[in-house]
């Protein structure tokens, strides 16, 4: 009875073993070697090769294309299969694991005394092939038999299992159709985020750079995704340190994204979505902090981030329902995002795997959703341009406005000014009016009392005292009569004082006048006291004969003025005291009240320059 039971369970193990093998022959290019295969699940990981090949009775047949375990970092997975050539020929086969993310990959030959070939996301490459998904080359000759082992595992990322047999030409075709789609992916992503740079650098509106850096972020973790970063561009050492940041390389898009949105469609007007908002942004940040420090919990670290995609989108649909002109345009690319990042979580969690039924569909939805959202920010230069030039045209409008009520105010207060000033100067005309006649009255009771007066020398000093008063007299007298009197017509009052002082004296001196700029009032005043000084002076001593010529000079370089008195008479001698006493005041004026300097030649006459600078 043990013998038959014996042979029975035998017969078992035999038909279990034939009844999966897969025979090939030189026409077959490619075939499904998963479901066709024996699989056995070491959770206590306690096989080598060594052991697990002779324990037939461990293995189940599987019957299913893909095996997907999510995230599983406690077990291995073992896949026999044997392949039969039925051809007379010696075929070359590649064997490709179709999952570059799981992280250990053991392949056993017969033909190579089971040497294990080792591949995966944390092991060099151990072909030269440049092959994405990690590969292994056998050979069987004609009309054998030959049973493979594979043993997977994956203790950071998820574990997917599918196995194919293909020919050379097949799988080289088929690598590099797929790695040009998968360039022209990264090409048009690449474009679109260089676009935007340059839209950022242009506008420096902050959406653009934290979709730049979304863009560049997602670049990064689909590089990761798809297996191109291994195959081209990262080294095993290199790999294990970025897949130690997984969390952070899965975060960085998704939280630029966040920002993104909360930028773009302006969250603070949404008090209740955007405080929800900024707390997933604060939690995001510490949740990448702790998965970094720790691998206990590393199937549940992308659930947050999960969450806050799905949260974004009800951001964006409540901005929409709100009428947020902004919300429209990425609502669909929101949409779309949203569902190929579900199918990834999906695929990456073991559930469900998008890609066995549609390859391209999440390359191209994330083309598509990139495409949308920079036509949105394109359309939101627009709308900037648009705001502003409403914002310039009431602008102008306002100004517009402003300038006209400015000048209606300055109209009125100009014209109050102007009358103010009418009334200002009418009454300092009145004043100078007033002056004048006062010193009129002086005059010619100085003239009534000199009359009387019998001597000559008090008779003299009178004199001198009028003509003196005149001097100032004929200033008032030429302020009244003009419409500006901040300045004398100098050549008027020069005149009006010298034939005043002609008229006192008997004599048959000529005067000549050079004038040739203007005196401001306070100064007039002072040059008129000089002149009439210096030209009394002369027609009492510089001409015994009463005959001689006097020049009197004005004029003005840059900003001094110089005052020129000179005859041609006798000279003066300094012991006289009358003549001392006159330039004595000449002297006081031009020093005192001009300010300035007073030089007295007395050579051929006597030649009296005066120089002051002008105030500004």
């Amino acid at each position: 009875m043990f013998v038959i039971r014996t042979i029975f369970l035998i017969l078992i193990i035999y038909c279990n073993i034939y009844a999966n093998i897969i025979t090939i022959d030189d026409q077959t290019k490619s075939i499904n070697l998963l479901k066709n295969s024996e699989v056995y699940i070491d959770k206590n990981r306690n096989f080598n090769i060594d052991n697990i090949k002779i324990l037939d009775d461990l293995f189940n047949i599987n019957k299913k294309d893909t095996l997907s375990f999510g995230y599983s970092p406690e077990f291995d997975v073992w896949v026999r299969f044997t392949l039969e050539n039925n051809s007379d020929k010696k075929l070359s086969r590649i064997i490709e694991y179709n999952n570059s993310l799981s992280t250990n990959i053991e392949f056993f030959d017969p033909s190579k005394n089971y040497q294990s070939q080792k591949d995966g996301l944390l092991v060099d490459k151990i072909q030269d092939n440049l092959a994405i998904n990690p590969i292994f080359k056998i050979e069987i000759n004609p009309n054998e038999r030959i049973t493979y082992y594979l043993k997977a595992s994956s203790h950071i990322t998820t574990l997917i299992i599918n196995l194919k047999l293909w020919d050379e030409e097949s799988f080289y075709a088929k690598e590099i159709k797929h790695q040009i789609i998968l360039s022209l992916f990264f090409g048009a992503m690449l474009i679109l985020g260089i676009y935007n740079l340059f839209l950022y650098f242009f506008t420096r509106d902050l959406s653009y750079l934290y979709y730049v850096i979304y863009i560049f972020g997602l670049i990064i973790h689909h590089l990761m995704y798809t297996g191109i970063a291994n195959a081209y561009f990262l080294s095993s050492n290199s790999m294990i340190i970025i897949v130690g940041l997984a969390s952070l390389v899965v975060a960085i898009p998704i939280y630029a994204l966040g920002l993104f949105t909360k930028s773009f469609l302006q969250t603070k007007q949404y008090p209740k979505f955007n405080r929800i908002l900024n707390i997933f942004l604060i939690l995001i940040p510490l949740s990448i902090i702790f998965f970094l420090f720790t691998e206990d919990f590393d199937k549940y670290r992308n659930i947050l981030t999960m969450l806050f995609l799905v949260f974004l989108m009800i951001v964006t649909l409540y901005a929409t329902i709100k009428k947020n002109k902004q919300a429209y345009f990425i609502l669909f690319g929101w949409f779309i995002f949203l569902s190929s990042g579900m199918l990834m979580y999906l695929s990456s969690a073991g559930v469900f795997d998008i890609a066995q039924y549609f390859p391209y569909l999440i390359e191209t939805s994330f083309v598509i959703e990139a495409v949308i959202f920079s036509i949105a920010l394109a359309n939101r230069i627009t709308n900037l341009q648009k705001d502003k030039n409403e914002a310039n045209q009431k602008l102008i409008i306002q100004q517009e406005n402003e300038t006209k009520r400015l000048s209606n105010e300055v109209s009125l207060r100009t014209s109050d000014l102007k009358t103010a000033l009418d009334e200002k100067e009418l009454l300092l005309k009145e004043l100078n009016h007033r002056v004048k006649n006062n010193m009129q009255t002086i005059v010619s009771l100085i003239r009534l009392q000199s009359d009387e007066i019998k001597d000559d020398k008090l008779k003299d000093i009178l004199l001198t005292i009028q003509n003196r008063i005149n001097a100032m007299g004929h200033l008032h007298e030429l302020l009244y009569q003009q419409e500006n009197i901040a300045y004398i017509d100098v050549y008027e009052y020069f005149d009006i004082l010298i034939e005043e002082i002609k008229d006192s004296y008997d004599t048959y001196i000529d005067i000549y006048l050079d004038i040739k700029t203007k005196l401001k009032m306070e100064h007039a005043i002072y040059c008129g006291l000089i002149i009439n000084e210096l030209i009394t002076n002369s027609f009492k001593y510089a001409f015994p004969n009463k005959e001689g010529n006097i020049f009197v000079s004005l004029k003005k370089e840059k900003d001094t003025i110089f005052l020129v008195v000179k005859d041609d008479g006798i000279g003066y001698e300094r012991e006289n005291k009358n003549f001392s006493l006159g330039l004595t005041l000449v002297n006081t004026l031009a020093i005192s009240q001009l300010k300035g300097k007073i030089n007295i030649e007395s050579k051929n006459g006597v030649l009296t320059t005066i120089q002051w600078k002008e105030d500004e």
